[in-house]
């Protein structure tokens, strides 16, 4: 990898294509990789691509923490799909759908899920017919996947299989036998619910084999991804590995920038000396699944590998396990070796209320933490001036704003007079824009072009050695991903406002690239 590199984020499901079924799919990662390779940016941040649960929405809750969400998968690639019926043989009502999804202006989860669900199950059902039955080569290769990837897998696609067979209810409401894996009783299931079970498995061996090729075709521009802290409490992770977490307590945040309450996030709590004993075996197979899909990944809320904040649900107070700060430095150490262990770069999410010590820690194990802007000033002097960038650590990652975060735009709308002031001294604003720039972006309700050029072009030249932009920043766009501590229809649904596959010939799209080029160039990312 390069010492010095930018990068873009952008969630999957915002980067649809004119082919995509509603929501950004596998393949659409091929053309975003175009418009960035034009751009100079050589590396694709995503966030997490794991299966969620029907009628969720946010990513950091998943039902699995290995497999691929469905959702992603591209129908129209999938050659069982077209033999089977094609997306030209489709009814009318299932057409007006699809062009529903496709022209909405956000991402339908539970539409996109339907159609998807229905075109591949017609799929599924060819294959299973002139394949599977058969014994053809193609059916050799999922046999083979199946065989390779049943360390995650067959737990996986027993747990779907089951979630679904009872109405979607969460695992502690099925039968107890099921609920306690009973050995008999899971042989039994195998055997009712054979198909639906080779229904999943098939599913992932898809969305690999799409995401190996996208990979593939990827190139030189790396594709990092971003490891939640923790997975649902309904999931098949929990469900298959039973002593490894609390379920009578749910994991959260102190107090920070994003509530005064702190946060509670309804997910269970890592037994970390069950996991101790079991040498971290579920950390390990995290680590081995994340790497072969990626060259890197964020760690998300990486404090918590530290030292875990929960809540337990009889009303008990709010405490962290670890306890003891020793402790915590070296289960978050352990943590950390075991990510790096796999083979990908990782990178740590050491934003909100972290100690000191855990970035001390960080510091001597040489794993980046992410410096955003706005955030990076001298809050113990008087009036709190920003830092130049070129004051930034080499080893860190360095950012305009984060999927949590208000967007460059909206934090300038609403930054009072002095943080406004504060932000035009740092050096490098002083030495890019004029007087008149300076007045104009002072006093202009809105932030001006000419402003975002400086901030940005601020970081580009900033010693650290990787740049992660959000595409809103980059394009001065003001919508928002997520609003931390809040649930409601916006939040992870927005898509770019053009097809992905249009970026190298849409005039704006065209225009940015040249610029993120030119600056690559000029400051040697």
């Amino acid at each position: 990898m390069p010492s010095r590199r930018a990068g873009i984020l952008v969630p999957l499901f915002s980067i649809p294509s004119s082919r995509s079924w509603g929501i950004g799919e596998i393949p659409d990662i091929v053309d975003l990789v175009r418009w960035l390779e034009s751009a100079g940016i050589g590396v694709l941040q995503l966030l997490p691509i794991n299966e969620m649960s029907p009628g969720e929405t946010s990513p950091y809750s998943a039902m699995s923490a290995m497999a691929i969400d469905p959702q992603f998968i591209a129908v129209e690639q999938v050659e069982d799909f077209a033999a089977a019926v094609g997306a030209g043989h489709l009814p009318t009502e299932f057409h007006a759908a699809l062009s529903a999804v496709r022209s909405a202006s956000r991402v339908d989860y539970a539409a996109v899920r339907r159609l998807k669900d229905a075109a591949l199950r017609h799929a599924f059902a060819h294959f299973h017919e002139t394949e599977w039955r058969r014994g053809t080569r193609r059916s050799a290769a999922l046999q083979g996947y199946m065989w390779d990837q049943a360390w995650w897998l067959d737990d996986y696609a027993l747990f779907r299989a089951l979630h679904a067979h009872h109405g979607g209810k969460p695992w502690n409401e099925w039968p107890d036998a099921l609920q306690r894996r009973d050995g008999e009783a899971l042989n039994q299931a195998r055997h009712d619910l054979a198909d639906d079970i080779l229904y999943r498995q098939y599913l992932q061996w898809i969305a690999d084999t799409q995401w190996a090729e996208a990979r593939r075709a990827a190139g030189r521009v790396a594709l990092f991804g971003d490891l939640p802290f923790m997975v649902s409490g309904d999931s098949a992770d929990v469900w298959a590995h039973q002593d490894l977490f609390r379920r009578d307590a749910s994991v959260g945040v102190p107090p920070d920038a994003f509530s005064d309450t702190g946060q509670d996030w309804g997910l269970p709590v890592y037994r970390w000396d069950v996991l101790a004993e079991r040498d971290f075996d579920w950390l390990h197979d995290r680590a081995r699944r994340n790497a072969a899909l990626f060259d890197g990944y964020r760690i998300d809320h990486l404090v918590g590998f530290y030292r875990t904040y929960f809540r337990p649900h009889d009303g008990g107070p709010a405490q962290f396990v670890p306890a003891d700060e020793l402790e915590q430095v070296r289960l978050g150490e352990r943590v950390i070796d075991i990510f790096r262990s796999a083979g990908s770069e990782v990178t740590a999410e050491d934003l909100g209320v972290v100690p000191d010590f855990v970035r001390e820690s960080l510091a001597r194990l040489d794993v980046p933490g992410y410096k955003v802007q706005r955030w990076e000033r001298h809050w113990r002097i008087e009036g709190q001036p920003f830092k130049d960038p070129r004051e930034y650590a080499e080893r860190a990652v360095v950012t305009s704003g984060t999927h949590d975060t208000e967007p460059m735009a909206i934090w300038w709308e609403h930054a009072p007079l002095e943080e406004r002031q504060a932000a035009l001294a740092i050096p490098a604003i002083q030495r890019a824009l004029t007087d008149e720039d300076r007045a104009s972006a002072l006093n202009e309700p809105a932030l001006t072009a000419t402003l975002r050029e400086a901030l940005l072009t601020s970081l580009y030249e900033c010693p650290s050695e990787l740049l992660i932009l959000p595409i809103q920043d980059t394009f001065g766009w003001s919508d928002r991903i997520n609003q931390p501590a809040s649930v409601h229809d916006g939040n992870w649904t927005w898509r770019m406002p053009w097809p992905v596959d249009r970026m190298r010939s849409e005039p704006e799209a065209v225009a940015m690239a040249a610029r993120l080029l030119e600056w690559s160039t000029k400051y040697g990312r």
